[in-house]
């Protein structure tokens, strides 16, 4: 966003934390560090200092993320389980143009995650997860490859489309013979001479192409091109070869295989080849597009999800869905505690800090009423945006979660019959709602501008 205001330029970089720390959550950060501050007007117009606001609402956070831990609850789940993690990325995926796919999108995301996942250490590499796009199919087509997927095809048509076990030699040498560094002119008068010359070049292309047979390669993979000699060639001694690919999906492919990227021919050995399970080439339809996948690779658990779609816009709104709920499952497994959705939480959280503010007796207990009053604002957003009347339903909410002492209640925005968000199945990590009133309260902090040498005293 090109924003101009000082303060709207603070909102992004907390949405931007928020998306960077968590992964999920961005929208209900920004709402709830707008109430706190549409709170924070109101008390500075009622003459109270900046430092006792912004103590209020100190403790009033600390109180709020307290109250979360209490009423977080822990779910079980395992490689052999994985329903209570999908069930937790498909309300991330319920907000987005994605929802009517959310389901298989959000099993492959939890597969995806769970495949470079370590469980005893509780941590993953999302780096090790590839998310492409290619227009053309519908989302249904959406796929995980337990591998790495390259927009290439094989350079030659008749060169086979799919190799088990494939030894692959990753070049960033050129296949055609060396050039004279400085200018050069070659005179060819004779038909013999011609022949002769003709012949050294095709012993170039003939030495490189044993070299990679010797060494034990099924496949070749080149960051250059090379020409229909040197092709033609390659088609004929059975050694599959894909050109012009590029230098950072070269690095990814030598990481997965465990290859080493090799610049001249005499430098290439066994040793330095990657390996694979299978490498094969798919095309698309009626469409002439064609990929590369290499698939089961040896020394790396990385994996790729394959997005289509109808138009660009659908694949990069799919592409940022798909981060989401890739964040929501790695947060599950860094802490599998969670709490529920539809405003339940804040809506318990705003009776807790309310309750704790009149145990203050100074005058920061009107801040910590007012955060009390800025939590509420999540669940009147969703009553306003789900066409209900939004103080009527807060209010009915708020009174069946006192008179029950059951913090499970929330917004019902799909109208579905209930209020109990246990039922619905709605429900978010712990630590990404505690983020949000943490990164919320301390932006407000830095907006109201505080000078520690200024005391309430002075004011």
């Amino acid at each position: 966003m090109d924003v101009d205001n000082q303060i709207a330029k603070l909102m992004v970089e907390l949405s931007r934390s928020q998306d960077y720390d968590i992964g999920d959550g961005t929208t209900g950060v920004v709402v709830m560090a707008g109430a706190v501050l549409e709170q924070a007007e109101r008390l500075l117009e009622r003459g109270i200092h900046p430092i006792w606001i912004a103590e209020g609402y100190e403790m009033a956070s600390r109180i709020a993320v307290e109250h979360l831990d209490h009423i977080a609850q822990k779910f079980d789940f395992g490689p052999t389980n994985i329903e209570p993690l999908v069930q937790t990325c498909m309300p991330t995926l319920s907000s987005k143009i994605v929802n009517r796919c959310k389901r298989p999108l959000a099993e492959i995301a939890v597969e995806a995650v769970l495949s470079v996942a370590d469980l005893e250490r509780k941590d993953v590499n999302l780096d090790l997860i590839k998310v492409e796009g290619k227009v053309g199919g519908k989302l249904e087509d959406t796929e995980l490859v337990y591998g790495i997927t390259v927009d290439k095809d094989m350079s030659h048509p008749q060169m086979p489309k799919k190799i088990e076990d494939a030894k692959i030699a990753i070049l960033t040498c050129p296949f055609e013979p060396p050039k004279p560094k400085t200018k050069h002119k070659v005179d060819i008068d004779t038909v013999e001479k011609f022949q002769t010359l003709r012949q050294q070049e095709q012993k170039y292309f003939d030495d490189m192409v044993q070299k990679c047979k010797d060494v034990g390669a099924t496949l070749v993979i080149c960051q250059w091109g090379f020409d229909d000699e040197a092709n033609h060639l390659l088609m004929h001694r059975n050694l599959p070869a894909v050109r012009w690919v590029g230098g950072v999906e070269l690095e990814l492919i030598a990481i997965a295989t465990g290859g080493r990227i090799v610049p001249r021919f005499q430098e290439l050995t066994p040793e330095k080849l990657g390996r694979a399970g299978l490498v094969r080439e798919k095309s698309f339809g009626t469409t002439k597009d064609k990929m590369l996948y290499i698939e089961h690779c040896a020394n790396s658990r990385a994996v790729t999800i394959f997005i289509r779609g109808g138009n660009k816009m659908m694949i990069e709104e799919t592409k940022r869905s798909i981060h989401d709920a890739l964040c929501v499952a790695r947060n599950l497994i860094r802490n599998n505690s969670i709490v529920y959705g539809g405003g339940s939480a804040e809506i318990s959280c705003s009776i807790a800090v309310e309750a704790a503010a009149d145990k203050y007796p100074g005058v920061e207990q009107y801040a910590i009423r007012a955060f009390a009053d800025a939590l509420d604002s999540v669940s009147i957003a969703l009553a306003e945006n789900s066409g209900l009347q939004p103080i009527e339903t807060l209010s009915a909410v708020k009174s069946q979660q006192i008179k029950e002492n059951n913090p499970h209640f929330g917004i019902d925005c799909n109208d579905v019959g209930t209020n109990d968000m246990r039922e619905q199945n709605v429900f978010e990590t712990l630590i990404g709602k505690q983020q949000q009133i943490l990164l919320a309260t301390q932006v407000v902090k830095m907006i109201l501008k505080i000078d520690d040498v200024i005391s309430p005293s002075d004011y």
